[in-house]
């Protein structure tokens, strides 16, 4: 064994035993095969199960002879092959979504084998650049620590035993190994931000300090130390100020500056988990500036699908599917779900269905602005008899998709009274008539 993957080898020896089933994730590229070698050395020494998982991402011709390539090797070596094909990608970000359908099947594997780690071939080259690049887009203290060589998602183990050696030592492995391996010349195109740190930035540093890499593992894992400690601090004040997945705003307000932030960044872990590498400094800072708006209702965007939602005093982060439902008290500004605001005025001219004017005397305040529930009914203005909301959205030509998150006005006795740009209900009151509240929906 050649004294730089020693410790390549400690790795795979204290944490994988005897009889332990892994799951290594194999492109046939010169990284994986490395790591399979010193895999299928290690099981001479003790019987362990090894799954090799392959993806077939399905964007370059050769991809299919790829996998033939593993898919032979492993069968050359009783080595127990899995793969999946990506039939197509849905949305721009490849990478991303590549990276998110591997994972979900390497999890399925993870279950079929009831296996105890998943092993990757990311190695210290990868981490300088991953470290680099998110200094460049900027991100969290956890974030900027790049990742780890043992660490745990979705309730397995990701261990990377390669995070001390660089690209130059496993293609020296694999040489004097004679170990096949297929390459991808999309690693050498400039078009992938992670191919110019590595072919003009990685070098010029290795010629400062050829051992560079182990500079950059020391940096990943203060970080990480730090990140730790403080979290652990910050984790006492968020335990009073963020129970249930909701932040008391105002009690986050009292908080210093310093610990404000650390605040926000603890939800987001607690949020993404692994996930974190999603998020970048500007999200962090965005839901900063939120909880400090004077507004009552904020929302954001955040990645994965995911909602920062502000409403008054609270503060959560949801999934997209979660905001579908929702029931919020009017208080003379609302801003809701779908972007659309609910406003009361002093005046207004207009009688169309954006316009709403109501009588305290007649109604139970206060008002509450919520999605449609099953069997919801409005009196309907100048018609004898109630209709069904489900009815109306047909009626009205409204997407399914925009019923969902349709806003529906009701006072305290579930009343509705409006069904804003839509329809007003035997409530609402003519120009000429009194009433003492004036409702926008624009």
């Amino acid at each position: 064994m050649e004294h730089v993957f020693k410790e390549v080898y400690n790795s795979i020896k204290n944490n994988i035993k005897l009889n332990d089933t892994i799951v290594l994730a194999c492109s046939g590229g010169p990284d994986s095969m490395c790591l399979l070698d010193l895999l299928l050395k290690y099981r001479e020494k003790i019987s362990i199960n090894i799954v090799l998982a392959h993806v077939n991402h399905n964007v370059r011709t050769e991809s299919d002879e790829e996998y033939l390539f593993v898919k032979k090797y492993a069968f050359d070596n009783n080595v127990i092959f899995e793969s999946m094909k990506i039939e197509k990608y849905e949305n721009k970000n490849f990478e991303s979504e590549a990276r998110d359908k591997r994972y979900i099947f390497f999890k399925k594997l993870i279950n079929k084998y009831n296996a105890k780690y998943l092993l990757t071939a990311h190695h210290g080259d990868d981490l300088m650049e991953t470290i680099l690049m998110r200094m460049v887009r900027g991100s969290t203290l956890k974030g900027y620590s790049g990742f780890e060589e043992v660490s745990i998602k979705d309730g397995y183990i990701i261990l990377r035993p390669l995070i001390t050696v660089t690209k130059k030592d496993i293609l020296k492995y694999n040489k004097d190994n004679k170990i096949p391996y297929v390459s991808d010349y999309t690693n050498e195109l400039d078009i992938h931000t992670r191919n110019r740190y590595r072919k003009y930035i990685l070098p010029k540093l290795k010629e400062e300090d050829e051992s560079v890499n182990l500079k950059f593992l020391k940096f990943s894992k203060s970080l990480i130390e730090y990140n730790n400690y403080v979290q652990n601090n910050v984790l006492k004040i968020v335990n009073k100020v963020y129970t249930n997945n909701i932040l008391d705003i105002n009690k986050y307000l009292k908080q210093d500056e310093f610990i404000q932030k650390q605040i926000i960044n603890s939800i987001l872990s607690d949020v993404y988990k692994n996930d974190i590498t999603y998020i970048s400094y500007k999200h962090a800072e965005s839901i900063y500036n939120m909880l400090k708006d004077k507004k009552s209702n904020i929302s954001i965007n955040l990645p994965k699908g995911k909602i920062a939602f502000k409403s008054y005093d609270k503060f959560k982060i949801i999934n997209k599917s979660e905001q579908e439902k929702y029931n919020y008290e009017f208080k003379k500004v609302l801003m809701l779900p779908n972007g659309k605001i609910i406003k009361q005025v002093s005046m207004e001219e207009s009688n169309s269905n954006y316009v709403c004017r109501l009588s305290s005397k007649d109604i139970k305040l206060p008002l509450f602005v919520r999605t449609k529930e099953n069997g919801d009914t409005i009196d309907v203005m100048n018609m004898n008899g109630s209709k069904k909301i489900k009815d109306i959205f047909i009626d009205s030509k409204i997407p399914m998709n925009d019923r969902k998150e349709w806003p529906i006005l009701v006072d305290s006795e579930n009343n509705v009274l409006w069904i804003p740009g839509i329809k007003k209900s035997k409530y609402n009151k003519q120009i000429n008539e009194k009433y003492d509240i004036i409702l926008k929906y624009y």
